[in-house]
């Protein structure tokens, strides 16, 4: 299932405020160990309106015993400089990472 550019959208508004424009969409496999933990694509919008962050990233993923799926979005600030580095944020889920929030 292909995430809907408006739902992403609405994601990030949501999450972070600002108004956001979609730029591209990057594959992205993340591993650990020799192991795919994600695999997807994550969308890169511009962000206007924010007062930190220009950019954002934004993917879903299906919610484990449910047809819904969950959204994720993550502000372009360090440490999170890629798509890439913003779904391995997002995994770790840890301590000093900027806002990393989930909406069903």
């Amino acid at each position: 299932m292909d995430d809907s550019e408006s739902q992403l959208r609405e994601a990030i508004e949501a999450q972070h405020g600002g108004t956001a424009m979609l730029a591209q969409s990057v594959p992205v496999k993340e591993t650990h160990a020799g192991a795919v933990v994600w695999e997807g694509v994550v969308h890169v919008f511009d962000l206007k309106g924010h007062p930190t962050a220009s950019r954002a990233y934004a993917w879903s993923s299906p919610i484990e015993g449910s047809d819904k799926r969950r959204f994720f979005a993550v502000l372009h600030q360090t440490p999170v400089d890629s798509p890439q580095a913003a779904v391995r944020a997002a995994i770790v889920g840890g301590g000093d990472l900027p806002e990393i929030e989930s909406v069903v």
